[in-house]
């Protein structure tokens, strides 16, 4: 699957807005050696760890390389790189582990985090937020006009299903509870007000939709029309924008 920096940019102050809220509550009892953004998209945001802590090696780790050639653009105070979440473990000066929006790609994330755990260094903290959105009408929409008759051979439940199991903010607590380290974890729905045509379907275009779109090839517009009109009926445009609630589940650990 390929990703499309611009495409994801669109809507860039409402999709960054919970990685500073997340970020309010990363507090690491000292000044971290080595920071490090897994799944740094276009790096932007990334950026910002390094103005907050000038004095660390900040990097940032993404697998799209379409993402990391725009991030590596940016700024040469900040190290990007290919990798896969999946298979990274902290070196042991890593102090801040960040990912936003990043791990709900990652099947069976949480035993990837557990793995984490034990490697941080003493006082580190892990700060992840993921979207919690996966049952709402742009999503479950997604999913109905993928079973429609027209469009069964393509298996679209194959790419889009594996977000079913995705844990609870209670799982997420429970797991950095267990590990032995603190949890300060929460969830939060944004009612994002979008301007334009059928914003919902632009925004989900940036992100959730992709593998669809990757796995129908030459008919993805086809399909993006039913969507789009699913879609219309789902949120409705109005005085002022679409209203486009968005839950949000953050979680915060520090390692004693």
């Amino acid at each position: 699957m390929r990703w499309d920096p611009e495409q994801y940019g669109h809507y860039a102050g409402e999709r960054a807005r919970p990685y500073f809220d997340l970020l309010t509550r990363v507090r690491p009892p000292a000044e971290p050696r080595h920071v490090v953004d897994l799944g740094c998209g276009p790096g932007e945001l990334t950026l910002t760890l390094a103005q907050r802590w000038p004095n660390a090696v900040v990097e940032g780790i993404d697998s799209s390389p379409e993402m990391i050639q725009k991030a590596q653009l940016l700024s040469s105070s900040v190290t990007f790189r290919l990798g896969d979440i999946a298979a990274w473990t902290p070196d042991d000066d890593v102090d801040v582990v960040v990912t936003n929006a990043a791990l709900q790609w990652v099947p069976d994330h949480s035993d990837v985090i557990k793995r984490w755990l034990p490697a941080m260094s003493a006082g580190g903290v892990i700060a992840w937020q993921v979207p919690g959105n996966f049952e709402s009408p742009s999503h479950q929409l997604m999913r109905e006009v993928g079973d429609r008759p027209r469009w069964r051979e393509f298996d679209l439940d194959r790419v889009l299903g594996f977000h079913d199991t995705m844990p609870t903010p209670v799982d997420y607590a429970r797991l950095l509870l267990d590990a032995g380290w603190t949890a300060d974890v929460w969830e939060t729905t944004y009612l994002h007000v979008l301007p334009g045509v059928d914003p919902v379907l632009e925004w989900v275009r940036g992100t959730g939709l992709r593998p669809a779109l990757a796995a129908l090839g030459e008919h993805a517009a086809e399909y993006e029309q039913e969507y789009a009109a699913e879609l219309r009926r789902a949120y409705p445009a109005g005085a002022g924008g679409t209203v486009f609630p968005f839950r949000r589940i953050f979680a915060v650990g520090h390692k004693p």
